[in-house]
Parts: structure tokens; C-alpha cells; sequence
């Protein structure tokens, strides 16, 4: 299993309409795409802005790619995206997941 990371950040006035229009879009087509395990939105308010971490599993890079393309440490991005985000990864990270070690 592959885990795909991105972050970002908006205006924390923009916190709310952001994370609904990720929820609208971007979670959407994870869970649209065939090989996604499940997608996560994690965020937290920072001084004048809010943080996004974006957590997506897959089957396998195969399964990012036929997301994200060939290309696949390229951040995807979004219509609307451009309205909010003040700071972007242009990059997505990608890790395999270990074995769940818990009793």
C-alpha cells in the first residue's frame, strides 16, 4: 500500500471554504479512483493561516499513477484552488506503508 502526502495552506478566513470545497472535489475524486484506500484532511489553524495535510492510501504506485499520471510526485490541483491556497506543495510525497505491528 502507498500513502500520498500534499500540504498546503489558505488564509484561515478561508479554513471553512476551503476544507468544503476539498470535500466537494478533491476527496471526491479519491474516492472515485479506482485502487484508493481512502482519503484523510487533516488541518490545523497557524498563527494567520490554515494548514492542510492531505493523506491518501492506494493499492500500489500503479493506482496513483492512473490518478495523478506519470508524473505522479506532481502535485493535482484543482479549479478553485488558486482562489485559496496562499502556500502549496507543488509536489506530492508517496511512502509504502508497513504491516500494522499493534497485538
Amino acid at each position: 500500500m502507498i500513502a500520498r502526502i500534499w500540504r498546503g495552506a489558505v488564509r484561515r478566513t478561508d479554513g471553512d471554504a476551503y476544507a468544503e470545497y476539498m470535500r466537494e472535489t478533491g476527496l471526491a475524486a479519491y474516492a472515485e479512483t479506482p485502487g484508493n484506500r481512502g482519503a484523510w484532511m487533516l488541518r490545523r489553524d497557524a498563527g494567520d493561516r490554515t494548514e492542510f495535510v492531505m493523506f491518501t492510501l492506494w493499492d500500489s504506485l500503479d493506482a496513483v499513477k492512473a490518478f495523478a499520471g506519470e508524473d505522479y510526485e506532481t502535485a493535482v490541483f484543482y479549479p478553485e484552488d488558486d482562489r485559496f491556497l496562499v502556500e502549496r506543495d507543488l509536489t506530492a510525497s508517496h511512502y509504502e506503508v508497513e504491516a500494522d505491528l499493534r497485538p
